[in-house]
């Protein structure tokens, strides 16, 4: 049976790790499902026993102001990411940041959607 488990390995916590994913001569890729866009890179400095894949999700306050809302996106982004990245494997240790790029609350279908694309494109990349 499969476990749809999220634990704490997953999370792209390092500060280095999102300064390097975010950097501008780092190697990241970008790819943009509306209404995400994802910034992703391959780590061979993570030693691989844990998690192939660690995400973080951000939500801009420029984007939605009040955070309830951010924090509502920020779940419905977890939870697709949850259920469905298994489906696409990560080849090594990769960090993914996912950026809400919406000025709304978009529906759970719409948000499952563009997680499976860009999870299926970064997939392909590697």
């Amino acid at each position: 049976m499969m476990s749809y488990r999220l634990p704490k390995s997953h999370r792209l916590c390092s500060r280095t790790a999102v300064e390097r994913l975010f950097d501008r001569e780092g190697g990241s890729r970008v790819a943009v499902s509306f209404p995400l866009r994802a910034v992703w890179r391959h780590n061979p400095s993570r030693p691989s026993p844990g998690a192939p894949a660690q995400f973080m999700i951000t939500v801009p306050k420029k984007r939605l102001r009040h955070a309830v809302d951010r924090v509502t996106i920020r779940r419905r982004i977890r939870e697709t990411y949850r259920l469905s990245h298994q489906d696409y494997p990560a080849s090594g240790p990769t960090d993914i940041a996912f950026i809400y790029l919406a000025d709304d609350l978009q529906p759970y279908a719409r948000i499952e959607a563009a997680m499976r694309h860009l999870l299926a494109r970064i997939h392909s990349c590697h």
